[in-house]
Formats: C-alpha cells, sequence, structure tokens
C-alpha cells in the first residue's frame, strides 16, 4: 500500500510544512490577541482619566451636535414603554437615559461600561434625573456581554464602536443579545465625504482637538490618540457592510453635519433562534 510522505520544507527536512503554517498561523493569532489586549488597555486607561471631561469633550468634538444626533436616533428606533434595551459603551450614560426615559417603568434598560469612572458619573445623572430604578448600570466588556441571548429589543452602542479591539466581534456580540426582529444601533463619528469639507475637519481633529483637550481637560496626550482613532476606522460604507457581514439585514444609514457622524441601524432576522 501505498503511503503518501508528509510534505517537508527545503533544509528543514524534518519538519512538516503543514506544521510550519500551523505555526505561523498560532504565532499570528498571538499577536492580533496581544494587540487587541495593549488596545484595550490603552482605552481603558484613556477613558478612566477623561471620564470628568467627557461630556464636555464630546461637545467640542461633535461642534455640539452629538445631542441633536442622538434625538434624531431615538425617533427613528421609536421606542416603546416596556421594551428592553442594552447601551453597550455607555460612557457616561446620556443615551441610557434616554433609552430608560423611552421604555418607562415596566420596562429595564443596561448600560454597560469597561470604565468605572464613567459609570459613577453615569450613576450620579440617573439618581439627579429621578425615576429611573429600572435603569442598571453594570461594568463589563463589549466583547463578552454579560446577558442571555435574545433578551434585548435595542443594543445601542454610542461613539464608542470605534475604540472596540474588534469591531466584528461587538456588532455580534449586540446581535446576539437582541431578540429576533430587535435592532443593533451605531451613532458613531465618521468620515466626511464632501472633499472641501473633509480638510477642513481632518485639520481640526488632527491638530486642534487635541489643543483643547490640553487646554480644557489638560489630557493632550488622550485627545491626540482620538483622531487615530477614527483613521483606520471603517467609513460609512464598509461598516454597513460589517453589518451585513455579522447576520443584521435591513441595514440603514444616516448621515449628518456632511458625514463626519453616522448612524447605522440594522435588524435581526426574525426566524433567528
Amino acid at each position: 500500500m501505498d503511503h503518501k510522505q508528509p510534505t517537508l520544507v527545503k533544509g528543514v527536512s524534518e519538519i512538516p510544512a503543514q506544521a510550519i503554517l500551523d505555526i505561523s498561523e498560532k504565532m499570528e493569532r498571538e499577536e492580533m490577541t496581544k494587540q487587541n489586549q495593549s488596545k484595550e488597555q490603552f482605552v481603558h486607561q484613556v477613558f478612566e482619566n477623561i471620564a470628568p471631561k467627557y461630556d464636555f469633550m464630546n461637545s467640542l468634538l461633535s461642534f455640539r451636535r452629538h445631542k441633536a444626533w442622538r434625538k434624531f436616533t431615538m425617533k427613528k428606533l421609536n421606542v416603546q414603554p416596556g421594551e428592553k434595551a442594552m447601551d453597550v459603551c455607555c460612557g457616561t450614560g446620556d443615551w441610557t437615559i434616554s433609552l430608560g426615559q423611552a421604555v418607562g417603568s415596566k420596562g429595564e434598560v443596561i448600560g454597560l461600561d469597561f470604565s468605572q469612572n464613567m459609570l459613577d458619573i453615569g450613576e450620579e445623572k440617573r439618581k439627579k434625573e429621578g425615576n429611573l430604578e429600572h435603569v442598571q448600570y453594570i461594568h463589563g466588556n463589549a466583547m463578552d456581554l454579560p446577558s442571555k441571548d435574545h433578551s434585548f429589543n435595542y443594543a445601542t452602542i454610542g461613539f464608542a464602536l470605534r475604540n472596540v479591539p474588534d469591531i466584528k466581534k461587538v456588532l455580534s456580540e449586540m446581535k446576539r443579545v437582541v431578540k429576533p426582529g430587535g435592532m443593533v444601533v451605531s451613532l458613531e463619528l465618521s468620515k466626511p465625504i464632501f472633499a472641501p469639507f473633509k480638510w477642513v475637519y481632518y485639520a481640526y481633529f488632527n491638530y486642534i482637538l487635541p489643543l483643547l483637550g490640553k487646554l480644557f481637560a489638560n489630557r493632550y496626550e488622550q485627545y491626540s490618540w482620538l483622531p487615530e482613532s477614527l483613521k483606520s476606522f471603517p467609513d460609512s460604507r464598509e461598516l454597513a457592510r460589517i453589518f451585513e457581514e455579522v447576520g443584521l439585514e435591513r441595514v440603514e444609514t444616516y448621515l449628518f453635519f456632511g458625514g463626519i457622524a453616522a448612524l447605522h441601524i440594522g435588524y435581526k432576522k426574525d426566524e433567528e433562534v
């Protein structure tokens, strides 16, 4: 009986070629994991440090338009009393609170973030707002959401998707926890599509914003990192494709202010159980 011999790598005849490929792939996976962990640790440090000035700097970052964008998003979602939502990477909790007000006392909203300093500010806001006992903040990781499958009507993430180590993993987790027919929603900074405005925006984002971070928050390094987070982030069309790649359907895209921000809404398949 003729047995096939494993292919050997020239010069290292004792090691099969497949073994070399397996080792190479393992090293690449380990390096990617290391990079993701490094990014996650750095982002965690950034947001722990900037938490007290986060809301103010958000206004600078979005030309004071982020509240209007979120209001538009809430109209599109048409959240109903009694429904359930998870606000992923909730930061200081503004969107979490808006969702809590929309679902009412018979609903349920969870705001999740990995920055305890952000959550502490969110909790203070919740108490100050009043009548939001059905809103809960929890410390957790967007890459591994601590909720059962098919638990929520909505999973939202605002101005944070560009900061996660793995966009597809986070969107997949958000899809997992929403009910069939539920919505996965991202409101995020994006890349302008109108050329003259694009140049002005990138000048602001790359050079002026870090200086404002230094002036108002005494955090030059943290705010100089924010432009880097957008450079590698997909544009609105690419992000819509990623929504589809993770299994979401009927993906809707809305651009704001010349494309500096974008809203993406994807639906979990009705039959997906």
